[in-house]
């Protein structure tokens, strides 16, 4: 499987049919190692050209954002599944891999409508990512919780007894202080254990044998401990089975949203009416220059002279961070 895509648009200057069949010649013939899709942006409400830079801005941000959170439950899940003992495997979007569902795309109208405006789309994808994000970052918490605390007596029940923590072996409760009595700690080889319950209460006078707590206190903790574990396996559980369902829906949501942005980065790019030919492309490196050659010898000459001005470097993209060319790019890496 690629991970790493460029998602590019074309100025179409007579039909996108014929610059498709173009491209995919040229691609075809000197860069056939990389794989050429059609990426299928519907018409959008374009809106007004001072709506259009003020989401630009937006988007760099946005993107940043919910890139990051993808990334972010994938990484957790690889982490939980390895916890786990699961076998990794590639991660699916109602069944279909996530490469596949890139180079595959179709615009979701019923959840995201095409005559709504940009700006309210983006923010709705942006606040619907922002929930799961903060919603995961609670579940970790709660997760994490449950296994710092077992980590703590893990820790408490290594070593010797001589030198360890013993807090997990012995409380408050256990400890009687009155004006009769004390309570002292004695730490005994096993080897030696026999030898010590045969002779410990001649060591003084008034020496006081009461175990029958131990026992209770010992079984309560077992018991404490195993429900830890229980609720960790539990929570890893839940929490695996959350972030792959999440995944997904920020997985979708993004791509949607890198529509949105080639979408309006094609606009400002290219003019009105929309004439542009938008396609996903997955070079190699060492194929990357050569495609971009391609890439740029389709676009209008003129054009590609002045996006090639170096000392106006800045202008290559309003989107902000996209590569510096002629046509709109973008990189889109899946981890």
């Amino acid at each position: 499987m690629a991970t790493r895509y460029w998602i590019a648009s074309l100025p179409v200057q007579s039909s996108a049919t014929s610059l498709w069949s173009r491209l995919q010649e040229s691609i075809s013939k000197n860069s056939f190692d990389t794989p050429l899709y059609r990426f299928n942006i519907p018409n959008l409400r374009v809106g007004t050209l001072d709506s259009l830079l003020a989401l630009s801005d937006d988007l760099i941000k946005s993107n940043t954002f919910i890139e990051t959170a993808s990334h972010k439950i994938r990484r957790q899940i690889e982490d939980l599944e390895k916890v786990s003992g699961i076998l990794s495997s590639s991660l699916t979007i109602d069944g279909v891999p996530v490469d596949s569902y890139l180079t595959k795309f179709v615009w979701d109208e019923a959840k995201y409508p095409t005559m709504a405006p940009l700006k309210e789309i983006v923010d709705g994808i942006h606040l619907q990512v922002a929930k799961i994000d903060d919603d995961l970052k609670v579940r970790i918490a709660e997760y994490n919780n449950v296994r710092s605390q077992l980590n703590a007596i893990n820790r408490k029940q290594t070593g010797s007894l001589a030198v360890r923590d013993l807090s997990d072996l012995v409380t408050p409760e256990d400890l009687v202080t009155s004006e009769h009595l004390i309570t002292l700690i004695a730490v005994v080889p096993k080897y030696s254990q026999k030898d010590w319950l045969s002779c410990y209460e001649t060591l003084t006078t008034y020496v006081i044998r009461d175990f029958e707590y131990s026992s209770e206190t010992q079984e309560n903790r077992k018991q404490e401990l195993e429900k830890l574990v229980q609720d960790q396996e539990s929570l890893r559980s839940s929490l695996l089975q959350w972030c792959y369902t999440s995944y997904g829906e920020v997985f979708t949501s993004w791509m949607h949203f890198c529509a949105v942005r080639l979408f309006s980065e094609s606009i400002l790019r290219y003019g009105l009416p929309p004439s542009f030919l938008s396609v996903v492309l997955s070079p190699s490196v060492k194929s990357e220059k050569k495609v971009r050659s391609i890439l740029e010898s389709l676009c209008d000459s003129s054009n590609s002279t002045f996006w090639k001005t170096e000392d106006d470097g800045n202008m290559g993209s309003l989107g902000g961070d996209a590569d510096t060319h002629p046509y709109v790019s973008f990189t889109i890496n899946l981890i």
